[in-house]
């Protein structure tokens, strides 16, 4: 966006928003809607929870997760694998430095994380909706302040929402877009009214989950490209050196206005936190072992078991830890791209999906260390994992054929693998719903479609060489019934880029759990999405079944609606065979040198996902 625009929307915001000012009361006052327009709402809260109510009382001292005597002070030292050329996450074009977007950036609300979704007050002290959720108001933190110390006003809330609706990744243009009507009636206050075909009772918590940028910054820096100039930010990390593709460093805010709030007590306590990048796992790894790199994510199991005897894990100085978590296990897998002429058909993917053979790969690879994934929400209540019950079955019998009656009855029961006996059963089982597909074998030995005489070939796209054992290992099986392929190791700058372009066969992805599935599941699964570049639609999905069950889960009032709709989207999800499911770890293994520490107890998110560190209640012990 131009700067003269962003002039622009400054101006309907001083000019045509001060306008409004006597419609709506002032601070702490409830709204009182215009006579059948707004439905009443329910008084100003400190918090709000996606269903029932929030954990933490008004005025909480803490998080319970977090150490309020944390020592604060010193440095950590993370590896990141890839590469980054842009300081703006927000939008699509280049490949962002991601710690901007979650320590630099500032929200309205803050999540905790022993909860399923709550929020509570942080740029915005608090929160109002009405019992339908077809609008809310954010009543901004008097104390608010972007790092330079110019205070967070409304104006900033309402470019924030518009930009990012006109400009930011397809996500937050998907979010925002469903928002009718913005109120603003002083500085300090920000009523968004939801458009009645759009809205689901998620979008509060969306809202409030909404990153804050600064309008006047933005009147003198372009938003819409990328940018290696340092944001302007309002979170407790500034951005202090950031060499692109090398190292990105954040030091906290000495001033930050957020020090002493509950929400931040016993959190970000290092004073400097480096990120430096590696081109591949073994190189950080190794980085780490050097003593160059403070903290390890193992996501590979078989490094686990056998890669650690080394000095430093002998004496005590590299402490490993196996730390209990309470996350779904999201899905990590391969991704079939149905856009795909040679994956538009479902039983050519359940083939392929049968072929793989886990038990092999988790025995001789991974020291039988992994779980295998049998579900998007595995390792939860949220899983399809047994038979589905009545109110199950109501949802999905209103689109006949969405779901296989093996998956109805039991869950997705992956094959038995491991020897060759399970693996000559297996290819015979894929050659049987290949043979239904219209394929067969010609005299070439080549898995072909019989009309056309095409080979059934395509490509593994990777980024890093964890997952090209597993490709091998795929590739390796398949050649066994005639079909080819071929894996291929690209840079992360090019798997970003044809990825969000959709341009591959196959890929691996993991996909987060939450124990509160929402409106992310359209940007992953919707239809609309299918279309839509930078979208996390991968597989390109078109379902209006998991449209129709994404709807349900969102505009659930209960827990229990809710585990019934997301079990049913994960038995739609699993039926299409749009991911060959992989593993997921049931511990976060984390190996550190010993100058660090933590809480005993991990929150249910755990410290880590995947490979992300999550460092905001460690600190650095430097006695020990």
């Amino acid at each position: 966006m131009s700067r003269i625009a962003v002039w622009g929307l400054l101006a309907v915001f001083f000019w045509g928003g001060a306008a409004l000012a006597q419609d709506i009361p002032g601070p702490g006052a409830t709204i009182a809607p215009p006579s059948g327009t707004l439905s009443p709402g329910t008084g100003p809260q400190h918090g709000i929870a996606m269903h029932g109510t929030p954990k933490y009382p008004a005025g909480y001292s803490h998080f319970d997760y977090a150490e309020p005597l944390a020592t604060e002070g010193g440095d950590l030292s993370i590896a990141e694998i890839g590469t980054y050329d842009s300081l703006n996450p927000f939008i699509i074009t280049g490949t962002p430095a991601w710690p901007v977007y979650y320590y630099v950036a500032e929200r309205l609300m803050a999540r905790a994380d022993d909860e399923a979704f709550t929020l509570y007050g942080r740029i915005a002290e608090s929160i109002e909706t009405p019992e339908d959720r077809s609008w809310v108001t954010f009543r901004i933190n008097p104390n608010a302040a972007f790092s330079d110390g110019s205070p967070i006003t409304a104006a900033d809330v309402i470019f924030s929402w518009e930009i990012f609706k006109l400009e930011g990744r397809p996500n937050m243009r998907n979010y925002y877009s469903r928002v009718a009507e913005v109120r603003t009636p002083d500085e300090r206050t920000v009523q968004f009214i939801f458009d009645p075909e759009q809205a689901n009772r998620e979008l509060p918590l969306i809202m409030g989950l909404m990153p804050v940028i600064s309008a006047s910054y933005y009147a003198e820096h372009e938003f819409n490209q990328s940018t290696l100039d340092i944001p302007l930010g309002s979170g407790p990390y500034m951005v202090d050196q950031a060499d692109a593709g090398t190292r990105l460093v954040l030091r906290r805010n000495p001033d930050y206005w957020g020090a002493d709030e509950g929400f931040a007590n016993g959190r970000f306590n290092f004073d400097r936190i480096v990120y430096d990048y590696y081109r591949d796992t073994n190189a950080a790894f190794e980085a780490f072992k050097a003593g160059d790199v403070d903290v390890w994510v193992e996501a590979d199991a078989g490094r686990w078991s056998t890669s650690y005897n080394v000095p430093a894990v002998r004496t005590g100085r590299i402490l490993r830890r196996e730390f209990d978590h309470g996350r779904p296990s999201g899905m990590y897998g391969f991704v079939f791209n149905t856009r795909r002429d040679i994956f538009s058909d479902v039983r050519v993917r359940e083939a392929i999906t049968i072929a793989f053979d886990f038990d092999w790969v988790n025995a001789n690879l991974y020291h039988n260390a992994y779980v295998r994934t049998r579900s998007f929400w595995d390792n939860s209540e949220l899983g399809a994992l047994a038979s589905a019950d009545a109110a199950e079955r109501a949802l999905i019998a209103v689109f006949p054929g969405s779901v296989s009656a093996n998956i109805l009855d039991a869950g997705w029961v992956p094959p038995l693998g491991g020897d060759r006996a399970n693996l000559r059963e297996n290819l015979r089982r894929a050659v049987e719903l290949l043979a239904q597909a219209g394929y067969g074998v010609d005299d070439q030995r080549r898995m072909v479609n019989l009309a056309t005489g095409a080979p059934l070939a395509f490509e593994i796209m990777l980024q890093n060489r964890n997952d090209e054992r597993l490709a091998l290992n795929l590739r390796d099986t398949l050649e066994n019934i005639g079909i080819a392929v071929n894996v291929r190791l690209v840079d992360a700058a090019q798997f970003q880029s044809r990825s969000q372009t959709h341009g591959f066969d196959m890929m691996p992805f993991r996909y987060s759990g939450s124990l509160s599935p929402g409106n992310e599941q359209t940007f992953r699964y919707g239809s609309r999405e299918a279309s839509i570049e930078g979208t996390y639609n991968f597989a390109g999905v078109r379902s209006a079944a998991v449209d129709a069950h994404i709807q349900s889960l969102t505009d659930a009032r209960t827990r229990e609606d809710l585990i019934t709709a997301t079990r049913a989207l994960d038995r739609t999800l699993l039926s299409g065979f749009y991911v060959i499911p992989l593993y997921y770890q049931a511990v976060d293994r984390i190996a550190y040198w010993g100058a660090f520490d933590h809480p005993e107890d991990p929150p249910a998110s755990g410290y880590a996902s995947g490979t992300w560190f999550h460092h905001t209640t460690w600190w650095h012990t430097p006695d020990n």
